[in-house]
């Protein structure tokens, strides 16, 4: 097949697309398949018009390759391409609507509301230690911790480096201690449980995408029903917002509660195929080599064509 491998765009993420896309299209070369790389730009759209390529695989991290707009597009342009449709992508990026999607259905995830950030700088919406992020970013991007202790200022000082600098809204949430889970679904499948343990401080971007910084155990060394439930919770998340190709799905677990501190925090359309990346190591616990499982989500996409039937 000819495959475009889009990667890069202009978001907070595009490093860690860049390290994706350059793995997944080595990796298709590698299954015989002729690979066009885009380092997306403005006239993405011409590129890909001109590539005529039969399947795109899309390795965008954050806006605009993961909140819908390419998937808008590419709908547009009649084009197949792997991993979630437009309404899927719209809904799971923003943190709100995915609860407001997921929690009727019994999935459980934090409290929190919608604050404008100048308020911050007069007085805590939530009892401390709570967390503040973004609506609609991912890889941690602009996400702070406020504890009692800490250095933000009480209130938070304008002037302390947070995302309330770069954001004029952000999502309050109650801090959930313990520790931090994620499962891969590829498909119908769940691969596994693997728990994330940061070396300093928390599991922020750098944490994330920095080699050395952040133990990763997989499989996860937890109670089965923890783990079962993981999986049966990621399994649900994807189907109930629609999901294509891979997601991934991170949890905060409060050991101290068992089951019933186990909460859902987001769910990730792009999940990231770098080196570092969770997807991969998990496929790799199942047997699946990273171009095993580049070439199951290709095959994933070909299977309804360019039809996404959004969330449930």
């Amino acid at each position: 097949m000819h495959i475009a491998v889009l990667m890069g765009g202009w978001s907070a993420e595009r490093p860690v697309s860049l390290q994706s896309g350059a793995g997944v299209a080595d990796a298709l070369e590698s299954r015989g398949h002729r690979v066009t790389r885009i380092d997306m730009d403005r006239d993405v759209a011409a590129r890909l018009a001109e590539a005529k390529p039969d399947l795109v695989f899309n390795a965008l991290h954050g806006s605009p390759g993961e909140d819908g707009t390419v998937q808008g597009m590419m709908d547009l342009m009649g084009l197949r391409y792997t991993h979630s449709g437009l309404a899927t992508s719209v809904i799971a990026i923003d943190k709100v609507l995915t609860k407001q999607a997921l929690v009727p259905h019994g999935v459980p995830m934090p409290g929190g509301r919608i604050v404008k950030s100048a308020d911050l700088y007069e007085r805590d919406p939530l009892p401390r230690p709570y967390v503040l992020k973004p609506v609609n970013e991912g890889s941690s991007v602009g996400v702070a911790i406020v504890t009692a202790d800490g250095n933000y200022g009480d209130p938070i000082s304008p002037h302390a480096t947070g995302p309330w600098q770069a954001f004029d809204e952000l999502l309050a949430e109650p801090y959930i201690r313990g520790r931090e889970l994620t499962t891969a679904v590829l498909g119908d499948r769940a691969l596994g449980v693997t728990e994330l343990k940061p070396k300093n401080g928390w599991y922020d971007f750098d944490a994330k995408y920095t080699d050395g910084l952040t133990e990763h155990v997989c499989p996860a060394q937890i109670p089965d029903e923890i783990a079962d439930a993981c999986k049966s919770l990621a399994l649900e998340a994807h189907r109930l917002l629609g999901c294509k190709g891979a997601s991934r799905s991170d949890f905060r677990w409060d050991d101290e509660r068992g089951v019933d501190g186990l909460f859902l925090l987001e769910v990730n359309t792009q999940p990231g195929m770098t080196p570092l990346s969770l997807v991969p190591e998990q496929g790799r616990h199942v047997g699946m080599d990273y171009a095993d499982l580049v070439q199951a989500i290709v095959d994933e996409a070909l299977k309804d064509g360019s039809v996404r039937d959004g969330p449930q």
